[in-house]
């Protein structure tokens, strides 16, 4: 997927400010953050959205949901963060690779959007 944004970011070819990595996934810094704390979560393994990696590799999903988990923990955001999977067009999706967005560091409100 060399036209995929972030399969060139996974590969190393585009640079990204990273934040944590495990064999499966990666975490960078978003380059639009919407919070104090927003960093994005992808697998290493191109996927237009989560629905189509939990169908491909249900343990794949797992390692990149540990991933967030540590990027918040390291955050400093014990307190409470918000994690999200924009499935879609419709739900505000704009690159169509699986990515958590792990957003914290103030009061988030409900309802987001």
């Amino acid at each position: 997927m060399s036209e995929c944004l972030f399969c060139r970011i996974a590969a190393g070819e585009i640079p990204a400010t990273l934040v944590a990595e495990n064999d499966q996934a990666i975490a960078f810094q978003d380059v639009n953050p919407q919070a104090p704390v927003h960093v994005l979560v992808i697998p290493r393994a191109h996927h237009s959205d989560v629905s189509e990696m939990v169908a491909a590799d249900p343990l794949l999903a797992g390692q990149v949901l540990a991933l967030a988990a540590e990027v918040a923990e390291q955050e400093g955001l014990a307190d409470g963060y918000r994690l999200v999977f924009n499935t879609g067009a419709k739900a505000g999706q704009s690159v169509f690779h699986a990515h958590a967005h792990v957003m914290g560091g103030r009061d988030l409100t409900w309802p987001p959007g």
